[in-house]
């Protein structure tokens, strides 16, 4: 089985997560979803620092989908500084069969989506703009950028067509 790695990343609050999920749900059964807040905040409980110990354990479980799962998601604010060595590790690891994506939005419209996000009672507007990281594209080839004038449909639609291909 030819596997195909998936990267969802980008600012708090902007979809990566909601995304990764309908994604899941579309491609169906076997599809690998590896989530950066699940692993880091609930399975290991650690704070986003350089070098904590969730960067090698979402390495090791999107490893692990490689030939025995179709699709592999790796989502998260995932910044290029923490986990962009790692992320180009694993797009070689998946001999280049892989599919990255950048949501670039603005601030403003990630406050408007984070309003109608599960997430909006957690955290706020304050919060978003602490951790905002602007422009933290990895560079890679073919990384795909998601923007404000684009509905979660239409972000959905764009990434099933380019995995058809």
């Amino acid at each position: 089985m030819e596997s195909k790695l998936i990267i969802i990343r980008g600012n708090s609050g902007s979809g990566k997560t909601t995304t990764a999920k309908s994604l899941q749900n579309q491609l169906g059964h076997g599809t690998l979803l590896v989530s950066q807040d699940v692993v880091r905040r609930e399975m290991l409980k650690v704070h986003d620092r350089d070098g904590n110990l969730s960067i090698d354990l979402i390495s090791q479980i999107a490893k692990y989908g490689k030939g025995k799962c179709e699709f592999i998601i790796v989502e998260g604010i995932l910044y290029k500084s923490r986990y962009g060595e790692m992320l180009d590790k694993l797009i070689q690891f998946y001999n280049q069969n892989a599919y990255t994506y950048y949501f670039d939005l603005s601030f403003e419209e990630t406050v408007i989506r984070h309003k109608s996000s599960s997430k909006k009672l957690e955290f706020g507007e304050e919060s978003l703009r602490a951790w905002w990281n602007p422009n933290d594209y990895l560079g890679v080839d073919g990384e795909t950028i998601l923007t404000n004038d684009m509905s979660q449909n239409d972000v959905l639609k764009l990434i099933l067509n380019q995995l058809q291909k």
